[in-house]
Order: C-alpha cells, then sequence, then structure tokens
C-alpha cells in the first residue's frame, strides 16, 4: 500500500543518531514526511534547551537539498492531556496534506514514554525494529557539565552526526547556555540532596490563580530553577497546614497582595490537581491549584516579597503571547481556568 505522508515524533532535544535512523525510515516510507516536534513554546530548560525553530534548523542540516525538500516541520506544545496533545498532532498533520488518506507514523518502542505510538490508531504503525540505545538525557549532561565543549562533543561524537556536533559547539557560546549550566549544577544538588530517602519523593505544592478586571497576578522567579521566568504564585506545602491555607500563605508571602483572607475565602472558584510526572524537573510534584476571582473593577496593590523578583497584574490577553516565558507548566495551569484557546494556533 502506498503512504501518502510518514510522520515522526519527537522532542529531539537535541537530534541524535537514533533519531536520524528514524528520520531515514520516514522517507523511505513515503514521499512527504512531517517532523513534529514536540515540547515546543516552552521556556528553555535543562530538559528541553532547543526552541523548536532550533531543531528544525539542527534536523535540517543533516538532510541532502532533496531530501529538505521533502520534510515538514510542525510545532506542537506540552498540553499534560494525550488527548488534547494527539489531537493537536492530527489537526497539523492534516492542515499540511488535507488530502493525505494514507498516513504511516514512524516509531520506536524504546520504553514506557513510547506509549504515544499508541495514540493515532487511524496511522499504519511502522516500528523500527533494532535501535542504537542512545539516551538523550546523557548527551545534554554531557552538555551541560562540559569544561570543554570539543572535548565533551568528541566523546559523545558516536551519539551525534556531524552537523549536529558542529551546531551545538556554537550553540553553547550563546549566552542562554551560561544560565542554563547553572540551572543545570542547581537540579543536580537539589536531587542529590534528595538521595538518602528511602524512596523517590513526592513534593506536594499549591498555587493561586488570582483573577480581576481582564488581569491575572503573577510572579517572576528570582532564583533557580527558572530565574526571570514568570509563574503563578505558590510554593511548597508546610507539614502543619491544609491545603488551602497553604496556598493563602504563599500568596501573601510573595506577592503582599492587598486583599484580607476572608475576602479570598469568598472568591474561590476552583480547584485543580496537576499531576503530570513530567510537569517539574525538580523531581515528582504535584500541584493544587487554586482559583480566585476577586471580580473587582480597580487592581489591588502588589509587591514583590520572599523569593519573587517581581509581581505584577498582567492583561490576561497578553498572556499567550509569553507562554514561552513561563516556568514548568504555569502557562498551562492558567489555560485550564482562564481558557486562553491555545488549541488555535
Amino acid at each position: 500500500m502506498q503512504i501518502d505522508v510518514s510522520v515522526l515524533i519527537g522532542r529531539f532535544q537535541a537530534f541524535h543518531n537514533g533519531h536520524a535512523t528514524l528520520l531515514q525510515l520516514a522517507l523511505e516510507t513515503a514521499e512527504n514526511v512531517v517532523v513534529v516536534l514536540g515540547s515546543s513554546f516552552h521556556a528553555r530548560s535543562t530538559k528541553n534547551p532547543f526552541t523548536w525553530r532550533e531543531r528544525a534548523d539542527m534536523i535540517s542540516a543533516t538532510l541532502s537539498a532533496a531530501d529538505r525538500e521533502r520534510v515538514s516541520f510542525v510545532a506542537v506544545r506540552d498540553y499534560y492531556d494525550d488527548v488534547r496533545w494527539a489531537s493537536a498532532v492530527r489537526g497539523k498533520v492534516e492542515k499540511l496534506f488535507p488530502q493525505a488518506r494514507r498516513v504511516a507514523l514512524i516509531g520506536h518502542f524504546k520504553d514506557a514514554s513510547s506509549y504515544y505510538l499508541n495514540r493515532f490508531p487511524h496511522w499504519q504503525l511502522v516500528a523500527a525494529e533494532q535501535m542504537l540505545a542512545i539516551d538523550a538525557t546523557v548527551i545534554r549532561r554531557v552538555l551541560f557539565e562540559a569544561d570543554d565543549m570539543k572535548v565533551s562533543l568528541d566523546v559523545i561524537a558516536h551519539y551525534l552526526p556531524l552537523t549536529i556536533r558542529q551546531y551545538l559547539k556554537a550553540w553553547s557560546i550563546l549566552p542562554h547556555y551560561a544560565a542554563l549550566v547553572k540551572e543545570h549544577a542547581q537540579l543536580i544538588a537539589y536531587q542529590a540532596a534528595w538521595k538518602a530517602a528511602p524512596y523517590p519523593p513526592v513534593f506536594t505544592t499549591v498555587d493561586a490563580v488570582v483573577k480581576t478586571a481582564s488581569h491575572v497576578l503573577l510572579v517572576q522567579r528570582g532564583g533557580f530553577p527558572g530565574k526571570g521566568l514568570w509563574a503563578i504564585p505558590g510554593g511548597f506545602l508546610d507539614q502543619n497546614e491544609r491545603l488551602f491555607q497553604g496556598a493563602i500563605r504563599e500568596l501573601f508571602e510573595e506577592t503582599n497582595l492587598a486583599v484580607l483572607s476572608s475576602t479570598l475565602e469568598n472568591t474561590l472558584v476552583d480547584v485543580k490537581v496537576f499531576d503530570h510526572p513530567g510537569r517539574s524537573l525538580r523531581g515528582r510534584t504535584i500541584t493544587h491549584a487554586h482559583f480566585f476571582d476577586l471580580n473587582t473593577s480597580h487592581l489591588p496593590d502588589v509587591s514583590a516579597a520572599d523569593d519573587a523578583a517581581q509581581a505584577a497584574w498582567v492583561p490576561i490577553e497578553k498572556l499567550r503571547k509569553m507562554e514561552e516565558l513561563f516556568f514548568d507548566d504555569h502557562f498551562h495551569i492558567l489555560d485550564q481556568f482562564l481558557m486562553l484557546s491555545v488549541d488555535e494556533d
């Protein structure tokens, strides 16, 4: 059966020889190939250090001129919702090739993270039988712990196409690389502090989404991880407090919001739990987000405190353009409460 389009889905952080093998299989399967760049529109992090445009450039650099003409790239965000994510992937592919009737999904069942391959029952799965055992996490660790970038890239040369090694060497001199190196060191130290625990820890956090006068209250993080990124006021739950009390405490500590606690209690609209295993690089973190609508025509005074560098009322209409400036999954938490219509991209 002739295939109209083949689809390859991945984060490609960074694109390595295993990915290259799958891309070659996609090119052999169909004349037209769509590469879906997952985890797009995030702020840079040690898990997702490259923007979707950078990843598209990296992958394109490994292809011949003729193959570049056959490959299209689409960027898809993390929705932390498998059904919504799969629908977005299908929509992007169908928008590019609306007449395609026979679509092949190229993939490899590496581990539990490959479950997404089963989310597309109407596409023909073409699975690679044997693959090089390459872990992109190891590549990123080498990248962020390099004393000499050239030497480090030489050590992992057998994992990466030559053009990717050249790209990474040039990319590492850009300003954002130094900040990611600091973030990586902080996360390694944070995780090391919990290594003596008898079992992997699960952290509980609380957040406060406060809306009024078509604005939402945000803080800018003052330290790593996520230094300089925007976030919802919140933090870790104390041992002797309930969830609602913790959310209120963190809200006041970080923003000095000029509203009485009793007023906040009466304006609570909803509470949602966000528990995706990959939502935080610090470890397994489950947050309870409390949504308050003050329903006022004015903006109460706020001032940053504790570990927040800035507290500000931000117009809700501006949030979509700020998506790549948010910490962890906080943009998607806001989307759940404020209906930002990100599916319309």
